[in-house]
């Protein structure tokens, strides 16, 4: 066997064999990997800025009262108070589906009413905001307005708000408003029913809370009592709801928008939706789509700096209320301002200084009781309106009409704070951190 083909075993070492790290290869294919990822994600940000940047509608030329122009701000959040207004119209036109037929369209058309407008009044300090819901119903004196073609409409003594649309376009509704309040008032918006339906989307739908089943066939909403979340055409049916709400009046149909705006509110500033980069990008996206906006707003660069000057306000500190009316003597399916209500309010707005609601929430909505787990809100069984007594609220209407009444907010409103103008009680809203149940007629 000496000369054996058969191979012998090897010799074992006892001295270390070298140890492959990580550190060579595989690390600079993760460093790879990592990179790429930064980029692509860097990629997909610039796009989505630019796709949002080319979703704004061609802007709106804002004449205000004053007649100067207003300066763009750098990045960063705008300085000082900021004060703005948005029209929502109902017109049928280019909105499609539903509203597409002869009769939608034969209800309203071509511009519209403005018949939700709300104007916000952000403070210098960035502490507080108040936003003030004019009913459509008011009755009020129209300023002469600019037209299209150079020429001006002539003014009106006493004609219905919702009309200023209509009559001259946005800059109306802004001048209307500035003479209601008192402010100066730079930047306007101009939001359609489609945007409501996108907003609701964008955020996974809002969640709301009906004390009692909320039935409107005239809008096609049928909701049990309870926590209802809404999407798309049933939160735009929920907002637009009048007939299904509180006395079936106007301002029902006001502290209804105002519950579903605090809902919509503290689910967008919810750590969920802000630590989310592809919601926030949903929901600028969609009120890009949505919104028609004044020159003065129509730069990204503006509603960046609005937006950075918003977010320190606390909920607590933001104040939903209806612009003080009583019954029109005249019509009872109107109202007209209310004297004492309206000086304080302007009073505050002059001053920049925080309101205080001491009325209720409004007639179509009752106060709710929060759950020990901080979920959405239950109705109160201790919540029942108790009748308005005010002085300046006349009770009852037609259907159709409106009326200055509202139910009462037990033990959810705020005890005043000194530096706080206190409104009259006949001046009904909510702060966006209060929770609130629909009250169905």
């Amino acid at each position: 066997m000496r000369h054996s083909t058969v191979p012998r075993p090897t010799p074992v070492r006892h001295g270390r064999l070298p140890v492959r790290r990580a550190r060579g290869p595989v690390a600079r294919l993760l460093a790879a990997i990592v990179a790429v990822a930064v980029v692509s994600a860097g990629a997909v940000a610039a796009y989505a800025v630019q796709d949002t940047v080319r979703s704004l509608k061609p802007s709106v030329h804002l004449v205000s009262a004053a007649g100067k122009a207003v300066t763009v701000p750098s990045i960063g959040a705008e300085s000082g108070a900021v004060n703005i207004l948005l029209a929502g119209t109902d017109t049928r036109t280019g909105q499609g589906g539903q509203f597409a037929s002869a009769q939608e369209l034969a209800g309203s058309s071509g511009a519209g009413n403005n018949d939700v407008t709300m104007v916000l009044h952000l403070s210098a300090d960035h502490q507080h905001a108040t936003v003030i819901s004019i009913p459509r119903d008011l009755m009020v004196p129209i300023p002469s307005c600019p037209t299209s073609g150079g020429g001006s409409t002539s003014p009106q003594d006493k004609a219905q708000f919702n009309t200023t649309l209509s009559t001259g376009g946005l800059s109306c509704v802004v001048l209307t408003a500035e003479a209601l309040t008192g402010l100066s008032i730079p930047y306007a918006a101009e939001v359609s029913f489609d945007g409501v339906s996108a907003m609701s989307d964008a955020v996974g739908g809002v969640t709301v809370c009906l004390a009692t089943p909320l039935t409107d066939p005239y809008v096609g909403l049928k909701l049990p009592a309870g926590q209802q979340t809404l999407v798309g055409a049933q939160a735009l049916a929920f907002v637009r709801s009048r007939h299904g709400v509180g006395d079936g009046s106007d301002l029902g149909r006001i502290s209804n928008q105002q519950l579903f705006l605090s809902s919509l509110l503290r689910k967008v500033t919810s750590a969920g939706v802000l630590a989310n980069p592809l919601t926030l990008f949903t929901l600028a996206k969609a009120a890009t789509s949505n919104l028609t906006l004044s020159d003065t707003m129509s730069s990204p660069t503006t509603l960046v700096s609005i937006g950075l000057a918003l977010k320190s306000v606390p909920l607590s500190d933001f104040v939903f209320l209806q612009y003080p009316a009583m019954t029109d003597p005249e019509n009872v399916n109107r109202v007209v301002p209310e004297p004492t209500g309206v000086d304080a309010l302007k009073q505050a707005l002059a001053s920049d200084t925080p309101v205080q609601l001491t009325g209720t929430t409004g007639n179509g909505t009752v106060s709710a009781t929060p759950s020990p787990s901080a979920t959405p809100a239950t109705p109160s069984t201790a919540a029942t309106p108790a009748p308005s007594a005010t002085s300046s609220a006349a009770s009852g209407s037609t259907a159709g009409g409106s009326t200055a009444g509202g139910s009462t907010a037990t033990g959810s409103t705020p005890a005043p704070t000194s530096s706080a103008v206190s409104l009259p009680s006949n001046v009904t809203g909510q702060t966006a951190a209060q929770q609130t149940c629909t009250k169905g007629n």
